[in-house]
């Protein structure tokens, strides 16, 4: 409603609240959660020994959905989301539709056979959509077999999240 220049309204100062909040809602936008989703990661990682902030990170990358995005299977986080949701991914050779599900170290998780033949997974195949980076160390991936595997718990170091995770710990802890 002002207008910029000179003698417009000067800006607001930021609230230490509104830094934290902002921080809060760009690590969830990422993972693409909901504020329930995100209140429950917390709540978990909390538990876990040492820092909170890094164990809520790690928490939410080994999401189903997160992991297929890592691994170049699928393109955007909404993209790697609907393809479990539509059913083509499995875990362990079981078909797993729950974009939440947390994926622990040795699972093998891989497109179903019925699905293979179907344009996203050709276009992931040629390695269409792999990250621009290389793909992470904890990982383990085949994409003609369009299939991966977590070989470890990730670091936090190598995990491809632009975030502050301090301030969104600070954020729940209020």
């Amino acid at each position: 409603p002002y207008p910029p220049g000179e003698h417009g309204r000067g800006r607001k100062q930021s609230s230490d609240y509104k830094v934290r909040l902002l921080e809060k809602q760009r690590l969830r936008a990422q993972y693409d959660i909901s504020e329930r989703q995100m209140a429950r990661a917390y709540d978990r990682a909390r538990k876990v020994e040492g820092k909170t902030g890094e164990a809520l990170i790690i928490e939410l990358e080994r999401r189903l959905d997160a992991l297929v995005l890592r691994s170049g299977i699928a393109r955007t986080i909404y993209q790697a989301r609907q393809m479990v949701v539509h059913g083509h991914i499995a875990v362990n050779d079981r078909k797993v539709d729950k974009p939440s599900f947390r994926v622990r170290p040795g699972d093998v998780v891989m497109v179903r056979e019925r699905s293979r033949e179907k344009h996203p997974f050709q276009v992931a195949r040629e390695g269409g959509y792999a990250p621009d980076g290389e793909i992470p160390r904890y990982l383990e991936v085949n994409l003609q077999a369009l299939a991966f595997r977590l070989d470890r718990d990730p670091n936090r170091k190598e995990i491809p999240v632009i975030c502050d995770e301090q301030l969104v710990v600070e954020y729940y802890a209020r």
